[in-house]
């Protein structure tokens, strides 16, 4: 099976995100995968990117998600689409997930907020595995896919073939320009993301934006750890990797043995 994986500029208003959206599905589409996967909150927007807050209203996110519908539908892909979304007065942080016919599957929440997002957005606390075209996969959202293995454990623990990993890292305005995958003086960022796939024999695939300073790459990690494709750093665009879901095959995620460590508490 291709995957893509979006490596998009920061949007400037919803609408440009969703005009950004609909050029990298229809590039990922052109290039036969069948499903593709954006960063972390990239409808409206990560907050503080100079979006306007009516960009953030529950109509516009609910219009917004329809029109992701309507894209996926017309390229006969699946996409997961970051947002920010309301549930009663809660402003949760999630990954929608839409078939290729543009149904939604449903979404999975960030549960495990960063300490500087818990202002921002209220955790949420449930965990689920999707499937599209026979391939099942979890969702774990930045933060709680670096610093809480758990999250994707949990999905390898439960027949995930692969770990989709929605994050923002990095800046448009300032830091270090990165040139080498994994180099040892690189933000741990993506030595995290190979230990996600090597400890639960996995795929672990991870979007970032394509800013002009980014701390990680957009990367598709085989179950062996390897890294198989990445966005050059400062870039845009989108990556398509073949992958195999034979070879994540979850041995050493079903050979916790979690009664060792959670019956005593």
């Amino acid at each position: 099976m291709k995957i893509a994986v979006a490596s998009p500029p920061f949007p400037e208003s919803i609408d440009d995100g969703l005009r950004q959206l609909e050029q990298l599905v229809k590039e990922a589409a052109e290039k036969e995968a069948r499903i593709i996967c954006f960063p972390e909150s990239y409808l409206p927007g990560y907050p503080g990117m100079g979006y306007d807050l009516s960009d953030r209203s529950p109509e516009k996110l609910q219009s917004a998600l329809q029109t992701v519908c309507t894209i996926a539908a017309r390229n006969h892909i699946a996409i997961i689409v970051p947002m920010d979304w309301y549930e009663g007065d809660d402003l949760l942080n999630i990954a929608f997930v839409v078939s290729a016919t543009g149904d939604v599957l449903g979404y999975q929440t960030k549960n495990q907020l960063d300490p500087t997002e818990d202002n921002i957005w209220t955790a949420g606390t449930k965990r689920r595995l999707f499937e599209v075209e026979g391939l099942k996969f979890g969702i774990t959202i930045c933060h709680e896919g670096f610093r809480y293995p758990e999250s994707v454990r949990w999905a390898a623990q439960n027949g995930a073939a692969v770990v989709f990993h929605p994050h923002f890292t990095g800046s448009n305005t300032g830091g270090v320009q990165l040139t080498e995958w994994g180099h040892r003086n690189n933000p741990y960022y993506e030595k995290a993301m190979m230990m996600r796939a090597m400890e639960n024999t996995i795929y672990f695939v991870s979007s970032n934006y394509g800013s002009r300073y980014p701390e990680s790459a957009s990367s598709v990690i085989a179950p062996d750890g390897n890294c198989r494709a990445y966005q050059p750093y400062g870039t845009t665009g989108v990556i398509v990797a073949d992958i195999d879901p034979a070879a994540a095959t979850g041995l050493l995620a079903k050979r916790f043995k979690s009664e060792l460590y959670f019956d005593n508490i």
